[in-house]
């Protein structure tokens, strides 16, 4: 009898260590995964800035500013532009290993109404609408070769960046590291068509097709307004530069990785920027590059001939893989600002099984299926410039506050204070000289949609009225049912 007692007590003992241990298991593991290493962190930079935008933007720089030279001249200095923001940014994701990007620093700086107006610009203008016109760019080169000598019809074209949208966010819901893996198959891919590009324009350089060169700062348009534009157009091709600061938490050793990552992937990026618009001056004059549907494709088509297919094969591999870098990225500040109380608190939930934010990752899909429905992808570049560099501006701000109000905080990178300063006169000017040379109602429309968030920030998070959260409590009780997710046990400090 007193064995039994003994078995019995042993077994309750045992049981008891392995709900402990489970218990301990789940507190150290709820939340999201370590899983981003120094190259996978470099494929996130260079796969989610090599996109569509190398693709489309050219032809829009060279028309703001009408020669060969300064068209270059105005992709080198976005490559730089973006660097030096990136390295701003590496001493910020240092200092605050918070993910979620500009959302938390701004937060540290300012309190919460700034980080509130940037979530909620970001969350339902510029990601989305990032994320919409990278997969309708993946659109338009997949089915273009399905109808020759005609353009694909605007329904085919939609239907196919809705698809492309729902199996992006399904894959980044599934996994972090199924993400990861998609980012460098497809970043690896487009590097191939990079190297194409640029290695066909070296070859004809040295066959004496410089012609295109000559003279080429003549008739040139240089005003403040058209080089802002053209600097709206190349920076929308380098954006991403920021986007590994918003998976901080989940990078193996970010004060390495980060900075290492930035580093190596942006000056790699900016280079192939320049060489890439080399090698199409190569092959076009100024006026046959602006009459071009798809510069690219008409770059294969004169140069690969009869392997021309081989480019918008690898186009659409590079915009597929810019658009899962985004939402990867993306997904993360929405699961930052739920966490923050800044949207509805399911949106902070982690999937107990596969370890991502899938409610955030879903919603942020959800929203860039509607911007699909409109748009003109050159406006919609223009007005995505210009929201995104106020916040861009008002974060490298930020490092120049904390400087001064947050000694305390552990900087393991401190870079020259100049750089942000520099980096923030040049956002000012960037936001400033379309409204003053060329006013349009748009910009004012922007601004009071950015502002108009504070009327939802006072009823809904500083007065916090019962009868929002009595309708938010069941649907987040379903949804947290449905998509199997609980809300993560600690926030890194």
């Amino acid at each position: 009898m007193g064995e039994e007692n003994m078995r019995k007590r042993k077994g309750e003992t045992n049981r008891e260590r392995d709900e402990q241990s489970i218990q301990s298991k789940e507190s150290k593991t709820m939340n999201l995964q370590k899983e981003v290493g120094l190259i996978s962190g470099i494929c996130v930079i260079v796969g989610t800035v090599i996109g569509s935008g190398i693709f489309i933007s050219p032809k829009s720089v060279l028309a703001n500013v009408g020669a060969v030279g300064p068209c270059l001249v105005i992709w080198a200095a976005c490559g730089i532009l973006s660097t030096l923001g990136a390295l701003c940014y590496a001493e910020l994701g240092t200092m605050i290993t918070k993910s979620g990007g500009e959302y938390p620093y701004l937060m540290e700086a300012f309190g919460p109404i700034p980080g509130y107006l940037f979530s909620w610009t970001s969350l339902l203008v510029i990601k989305p609408s990032s994320f919409a016109i990278i997969c309708l760019s993946f659109a338009e080169y997949t089915s273009a070769p399905f109808y020759p000598g005609c353009d694909p019809p605007v329904v085919v074209i939609k239907c196919l960046a809705a698809a492309a949208i729902v199996i992006i966010t399904t894959v980044n819901s599934l996994s972090v590291k199924l993400g990861s893996y998609v980012q460098n198959f497809f970043t690896a891919a487009k590097m191939i068509i990079v190297i194409i590009i640029i290695v066909s324009g070296f070859v004809l350089l040295a066959q004496g097709k410089t012609e295109n060169f000559k003279n080429s700062f003549n008739d040139a348009k240089i005003s403040a307004g058209s080089i802002s534009l053209a600097f709206y157009n190349g920076l929308w091709a380098y954006d991403g530069w920021n986007q590994l600061n918003y998976i901080t938490e989940e990078l193996k050793n970010p004060y390495r990785n980060l900075p290492l990552s930035i580093i190596i992937g942006i000056p790699l990026v900016s280079v192939c920027y320049v060489l890439i618009n080399i090698s199409y001056f190569t092959i076009m004059t100024s006026t046959e590059l602006l009459q071009s549907q798809a510069v690219a494709v008409t770059f294969g088509d004169r140069v690969l001939y009869p392997a021309s297919w081989i480019v918008p094969l690898f186009v659409a591999f590079s915009t597929i893989g810019a658009a899962n870098g985004t939402c990867f990225t993306a997904g993360r500040l929405v699961y930052v600002a739920g966490r923050e109380g800044h949207m509805l608190k399911v949106l902070s939930y982690i999937n107990i099984k596969r370890f991502t934010p899938a409610p955030a990752i879903i919603f942020y899909g959800a929203i860039a299926i509607i911007y699909i429905i409109p748009g003109d992808i050159n406006t919609l570049i223009n007005y995505f410039s210009f929201a995104v560099w106020i916040f861009y501006g008002l974060t490298v701000f930020a490092l120049i506050v904390m400087r001064f109000t947050r000694k305390e905080l552990r900087r393991p990178i401190k870079i020259p204070i100049v750089i942000p300063i520099l980096v923030t006169i040049v956002s000012i000017l960037l936001v400033l000289a379309p409204i003053i040379s060329e006013p349009e109602w748009a910009y004012l429309y922007c601004v009071l949609f950015m502002l108009g968030g504070l009327i939802f920030y006072v009823l809904f998070i500083h007065f916090k009225f019962n009868w929002a959260q009595k309708i938010s409590r069941p649907i987040t009780m379903h949804l947290q049912m449905l998509l199997e997710v609980v809300p993560p046990e600690k926030v890194p400090e």
